[in-house]
């Protein structure tokens, strides 16, 4: 795991921004989680909720980064 992930704090708290909008990856436009981990958000241990939160700022990069 990266570094990065002690900057989050415990209990981990959702990224929802309140834009949800799926783009046609099934990636939420406000949050940058896939559909399949918004579902499983809820039920996932803190240390997969630090896994999903690294994913969705890696997307995030990725894709600002190509604008």
């Amino acid at each position: 795991m990266s570094d990065d992930a002690d900057e989050i704090p415990r209990p981990v708290p959702s990224p929802c921004v309140r834009n949800c909008c799926l783009d046609h990856d099934n990636v939420c436009m406000g949050c940058y989680r896939t559909l399949t981990e918004i579902c499983a958000w809820h039920e996932a241990p803190d240390d997969e909720k630090v896994e999903i939160l690294l994913r969705c700022r890696s997307r995030y990069c990725q894709r600002h980064r190509a604008v």
